[in-house]
This record gives C-alpha cells, structure tokens and sequence, in this order.
C-alpha cells in the first residue's frame, strides 16, 4: 500500500530540484529524482514495514514518474506561452511553434517520465537502506 502524501511530496521534491539542478548545474540533474525517492521512502509511517527493498523502488519509482510528468507538463505550459505570445505577432509562425512545443514537450515528458522514475527507485532502495540501518 502506498503512503501518497508522502509519494505527493517526493514527486514535488523530484520536479523542483531537477528543475533548479538542470538550471544551475546541468550535470547534477540527476540528483533531483534520487533525493525525491530517499525522501519519499524517508517520510513513510514508522509502522510501515518492508518485506523487501523493491517495495521501496516501487514507491520511490512511482514518485519519481510523477515528478516527472510534472517536469513535462511544466515543459509543455511554458512552451505553449511562448508560442502564443509569438503567436500575438506572427500568426502561422506561431501556430507551428505551439505545435512543435507540444510534440517536443510530450516527448520530453516520456523521457523524463522514464528518466526520473527509475532514478526514483534508485533513491527509494538508498533510503530503505538507511532506515534499516537507523541512521537518522
């Protein structure tokens, strides 16, 4: 069973910081979806045990797809503005930058998608890991 208040939050966690770390320090990207998992297993219920560390890759993935679903819809709605402000001006130019921001954005979102949810899991077996261990 998922706890997903806590997935909602790794999932926000996963798109900022990748956002923040792909504006800053491009190659560090990576690290936004591996924190989102370790705090998405981090801030589960104590009572919750785990039988197995692919349960925590499952829910730290789970928090990394979402996250990056929002990293695509976040890619697809500044996109979009920009089209239709060039759109104000230039109206076929416009159109076919709206266009070829969608097709982009939703690819984009595939691959982020893919990208951040096995990075997720990655994250969520690293912080199983560390509650087993009682480090807090």
């Amino acid at each position: 069973m998922s706890d997903w208040k806590a997935v909602g939050i790794g999932a926000i966690t996963t798109a900022v910081l990748t956002i923040v770390f792909a504006l800053a320090v491009f190659p560090l990207f990576f690290l936004g979806p591996i924190l989102g998992g370790f705090i998405t297993i981090y801030l589960i219920r104590e009572d919750e045990d785990w039988e197995e560390p692919k349960d925590a890759a499952v829910q730290g993935g789970v928090a990394g797809v979402i996250g990056g679903l929002i990293i695509g819809i976040l890619f697809i709605i500044g996109f979009g503005a920009i089209g239709a402000i060039i759109g104000i001006f230039l109206e076929t130019l416009g159109l076919a930058i709206t266009t070829i921001s969608i097709i982009i954005g939703i690819f984009v979102g595939i691959v982020s998608m893919l990208i951040c949810g096995v990075l997720g899991a990655i994250g969520g077996v690293i912080g199983a890991s560390v509650r087993e261990r009682g480090v807090e």
